[in-house]
């Protein structure tokens, strides 16, 4: 009994020394979406340098957009979640919201070692949660208006974007001619994830919006009517594809008028680097003023489980810092623009084609509501379009019925 009780202490101990040299060892998990070959190659450089820097190392895993989400949720749920993770902007309310044991699964960040300030105004919302930051601010980035300059020139003689809706639908018009393969406007069609970024643009230009002050549901208004009515018409005088699939027409020199983001312009670059076209602040309801676009980001993240509580801050403090993340954003375009205040829109940004452009369409731009269901809502009022674009139902009948969907969910 005695030879039994001593083999069980051992082997005790040798468990805690175990435990303790794995808690001890200088590496730290980071899951992250930067999956792109040249985004891969820009982060590992600069993880490379915080390696160097702190004596230690990062294991990283990538991610995809389609099922990332699931795949951080079940990590959490069988407590093999990473010490940090990346999350759109659009994600972080759904994380930070979700309860465990001592509270929330993301690790608080404590004010007077995190400086919410240092980053752009409309940047702040995501990172809380009922007054607890969760989340640091990486990049940030918007949609603007593509238009074929040759396409413009045969409707009204310029190649001067319009500047207000209603002159982008006259446009549309005048240019869309489907037997030749030629569209006026390009429109989001199904497409999850990517469509309600676009009509986003058109219920924000229009006065309307998902939720009141208070938290309350106003889908169904006026003005978000108006805004549907509009993206039905603009899509009768085009083409109704997914985002990838007008981004290639475009390409193509097929569509005038397409909202998208940087990323086009390499592909533009790659593909048809000939084609005559330019970019413009989107359009608005008047002359003198500036459409309101959608904004997204990308945020850091730690858990709360983690055992390298420290590092894991040293981490996110070091990829969000303003030198830093500029160093990523110069060489991955379509990455937008550091969160950080001082180079969001740096001296170095005028070198680029178009990237003065994007930074003035970020004075103009919104981020989602931060709801923690955000992407069931999402849902709703992408369904709730295309049923519109079908013609399946009017804009009232499909607004007042994703309302009714959206408060069953909010309630």
């Amino acid at each position: 009994m005695k030879n039994y009780l001593i083999a069980a202490i051992v082997i005790s101990l040798i468990a805690i020394s175990c435990s303790r040299k794995e808690a001890d060892t200088n590496e730290i998990s980071f899951w992250h979406f930067q999956s792109e070959p040249n985004q891969k190659k820009v982060l590992m450089e600069l993880i490379a340098e915080f390696e160097k820097e702190f004596n230690c190392t990062v294991k990283t895993t990538e991610l995809s957009w389609n099922d990332g989400k699931t795949k951080l949720f079940a990590a959490f749920n069988s407590n093999s979640a990473p010490d940090i993770i990346e999350l759109g902007s659009d994600w972080v309310a759904q994380f930070s919201s979700t309860k465990s044991k001592n509270g929330s699964i993301l690790l608080p960040l404590d004010s007077n070692e995190f400086d919410i300030k240092q980053f752009v105004d409309f940047s702040h919302a995501p990172c809380f949660w009922k007054g607890t930051q969760y989340a640091q601010p990486w990049t940030v980035d918007t949609r603007v208006l593509f238009y074929n300059k040759d396409l413009l020139k045969k409707a009204k003689n310029s190649d001067e974007a319009p500047k207000t809706i209603d002159e982008m639908i006259e446009l549309s018009a005048a240019i869309n001619n489907n037997e030749q393969g030629i569209y006026g406007f390009g429109a989001n069609g199904s497409d999850p994830h990517r469509l309600y970024k676009k009509i986003l643009y058109f219920i924000w230009t229009y006065g309307g919006g998902v939720f009141d002050d208070s938290g309350a549901p106003i889908l169904f208004s006026k003005e978000n009517i108006k805004a549907l009515e509009i993206y039905k018409e603009l899509s009768n005088y085009g083409l109704i594809e997914t985002q990838r699939q007008l981004d290639s027409y475009f390409v193509q020199g097929k569509i005038a008028f397409w909202l998208s983001g940087a990323w086009l312009i390499d592909k533009i670059s790659r593909e048809n680097p000939n084609l005559n076209y330019g970019i413009a602040l989107v359009p608005s309801t008047d002359q003198s003023a500036v459409g309101i676009s959608f904004a997204g980001g990308e945020y850091l993240a730690i858990n709360a489980k983690t055992k390298k509580a420290d590092l894991s801050k040293k981490f996110i403090k070091f990829l969000s810092k303003g030198e830093n993340t500029l160093k990523y954003c110069e060489k991955v375009r379509e990455a937008g623009f550091p969160a950080d205040k001082e180079f969001y829109n740096h001296e170095s940004y005028k070198s680029i084609k178009f990237k003065s452009i994007f930074a003035e369409q970020l004075n103009y731009s919104k981020m989602t509501p931060v709801v923690p269901n955000w992407l069931d809502i999402e849902e709703l009022i992408e369904n709730a379009v295309v049923e519109v674009l079908l013609a399946k139902k009017s804009p009232y009948e499909a607004l007042l019925e994703a309302q009714e969907q959206i408060k069953q969910i909010v309630k």
